[in-house]
């Protein structure tokens, strides 16, 4: 008996476990990129429908200059997707590394007029409108999809801080005084909202963030 109870188990698994894994797979495909709306990067799915929806985290106005001297703001990413950093263009360290990976996701969407990339100077002082010309012309940088950013110091810092979360949480205690140094990348929605956080220095990751810019596209 307990023989026939187990055979008639195994049978019943066999069919109902392919079904089980594919509404899984099917739910797990189907799941839209996270909120961000803190800096400790607590990911938030909220629906269209939630009245948290209204209330979603997003960049702050901001207004610099680029590398050609454009000036650049929020009207000028609105609707787009773009990925956001902060470096200095004589950074020994990490910004090097981070520069490379991100010459990859330009180069993966360098005929998509949707997807921007954005790169703040963390060291405005140093990095004037004419040094960050030379430095795009020295890593191939499309001057209309790669903007690297300068300004006010103190501004770039607030914006990096309190909207990007750049340090995460160790960053909204800081004042402008205080050197930034981050290896994130942000990546931003069309509606300035965080959604998604990845180390610039690692290549790897950027085959995550690839993935997820194309599925931000579909969702539009």
């Amino acid at each position: 008996m307990k023989q026939e109870l187990l055979a008639l188990y195994l049978i019943s698994f066999s069919f109902l476990s392919p079904f089980g894994c594919a509404n899984q797979n099917k739910e797990t495909e189907g799941t839209p990129l996270p909120f961000y709306n803190s800096a400790d990067f607590t990911p938030e799915w909220i629906d269209e429908e939630d009245e948290q929806y209204s209330q979603v985290h997003t960049i702050a106005n901001f207004s610099f200059q680029n590398q050609s001297g454009d000036v650049i703001n929020n009207e000028s990413l609105a609707g787009k997707i773009y990925v956001a950093d902060f470096f200095f263009t004589i950074c020994p360290s990490i910004c090097p590394k981070m520069t490379s990976n991100l010459e990859k996701i330009q180069t993966e969407f360098v005929n998509d007029e949707s997807v921007m990339l954005v790169s703040h100077t963390v060291m405005p002082w140093v990095d004037s409108v004419g040094v960050l010309k030379a430095y795009a012309d020295m890593h191939g940088i499309e001057n209309n999809k790669w903007h690297l950013l300068t300004g006010d110091t103190e501004e770039i810092y607030q914006l990096a801080r309190h909207s990007y979360f750049a340090e995460k949480e160790i960053g909204l205690n800081k004042n402008s005084n205080e050197f930034l140094h981050t290896e994130n990348f942000i990546l931003v929605d069309g509606f300035g909202r965080i959604r998604g956080v990845y180390n610039g220095t690692i290549p790897l990751e950027m085959a995550r963030l690839i993935t997820d810019i194309k599925t931000l596209k579909q969702l539009g």
